[in-house]
């Protein structure tokens, strides 16, 4: 029972003091019109050049990714590469066993050389019986052989041509060169290893890293609007960011949009591309990416000045005699920290941005930084006090001390 009384007793004794405390001037002063000031926090709206930004999330994508597979069979006698290099396009990258290659090239030219001589006999035949023809020293049909055999010799020489040229093109493919310029991955045969042909595991991987893509995803709302400026020739900044979007790490430009929308999500796939010089951006990295659509002039607030209520947007302003109206806004544009107001709020106002969750229409406030205003004096000098019969008249007895 005691703790319960005691317990009674606080929120009696609480309660009072909120009482007290929410009176009016003539009792205690509270939050309101007359009353005790609060601290609120204020910017000035100003008018500015505010970024229409799109925000996402990307993914670092490179233009090509190479596997190195090798075109013949061998050992592989060389590499002469280093594990993360960077190479460039035709730099020697390996070798093959050149040697069985070497063989067959001289081969297919053997046999070249050897049928462009029997076309050349059988061509100075054909010369001779034409001419024997005309004399009418020779059968017409000795002469029409021949002349199928020199084509029968002609179509063999432009086959082993061609077999000379599928040799000179096997012992080229014994050089591994890189087709592109980029960074190259870890190796994955080690020399003296029998390599086979179009082995689908290859010997290494080159990603191209300058330039390189960042693949995101824009709303599309956003599409009309990027397509109006691709039509105008416009160049829209793309941002890369880190993680946190602490800090930039590189700074490209818009590429183009898919031809499709996603509609599980709502969104197009856009691309943008980076120079990517020393490197920042590395292939598959995840970057958040801020593009500037466009840039607008307007005046703008902070976007904690912006409040919502049952009538719309409003926002808190601030008069000279610190008092503030509460006043009805029509909002634009905006970004993280700043939106535009294209009805409601002046250039130069200034407006609530911290500290009006307990305000209302009038009420009074200080601003931060501002020193209060001390309590009026009353008629006798003396705070507080209206008359010195009524300060005897409510001064209580003292007993006297013992």
């Amino acid at each position: 029972m005691l703790a319960l009384i005691l317990v009674v007793g606080l929120a009696a004794g609480g309660w009072y003091l909120i009482k007290r405390s929410g009176e009016p001037a003539g009792g205690r002063p509270g939050f309101g019109a007359g009353g005790i000031s609060q601290t609120v926090g204020h910017a000035a709206a100003r008018r500015t050049d505010l970024p229409i930004l799109i925000d996402a999330l990307g993914t670092v994508t490179p233009l090509a990714t190479i596997t190195l597979r090798p075109q013949v069979g061998g050992v592989l006698t060389e590499v002469l590469y280093t594990e993360g290099q960077s190479v460039t396009k035709g730099q020697l990258l390996a070798r093959i066993d050149p040697r069985p290659y070497e063989q067959a090239l001289a081969q297919a030219q053997g046999t070249r050389v050897r049928d462009e001589a029997q076309l050349e006999a059988a061509r100075v035949t054909l010369a001779r019986y034409r001419t024997l023809l005309g004399q009418d020293s020779i059968a017409r049909q000795d002469v029409d052989t021949q002349a199928a055999l020199v084509k029968q010799l002609e179509g063999a020489v432009i086959s082993d041509r061609a077999a000379e040229a599928a040799a000179k093109l096997n012992l080229d493919y014994t050089r591994i060169t890189a087709p592109v310029a980029g960074r190259i991955g870890l190796r994955t045969v080690d020399p003296g290893n029998n390599v086979t042909a179009n082995a689908t595991t290859g010997i290494a991987v080159i990603t191209q890293m300058n330039p390189i893509d960042v693949q995101f995803a824009v709303p599309q709302d956003r599409v009309p609007d990027i397509q109006a400026q691709l039509a105008k020739g416009e160049s829209l900044q793309v941002k890369a960011m880190d993680r946190v979007r602490s800090s930039v790490l590189d700074t490209g430009t818009f590429s183009t949009l898919d031809n499709v929308v996603d509609t599980s999500t709502g969104t197009v796939k856009a691309k943008a591309r980076f120079a990517n010089q020393g490197a920042p951006l590395f292939p598959n990295q995840f970057v958040n990416v801020q593009m500037t659509l466009r840039t607008i002039s307007a005046v703008v607030v902070p976007v904690t000045a912006v409040r919502t209520g049952p009538n719309g947007t409003f926002v808190y302003v601030i008069n000279e005699d610190r008092t503030v109206s509460m006043r009805a806004v029509k909002r634009g544009e905006a970004t993280v920290d700043l939106v535009a107001i294209n009805d409601g709020v002046k250039e130069g106002e200034l407006v609530v941005t911290e500290g009006g969750d307990r305000l209302k229409d009038g009420a009074r406030v200080m601003l931060q930084g501002e020193k209060p205003t001390p309590p009026r004096q009353g008629a006798n000098g003396q705070r507080g006090q209206r008359s010195d019969g009524q300060q005897q008249q409510g001064r209580r007895q003292r007993p006297p001390p013992q």
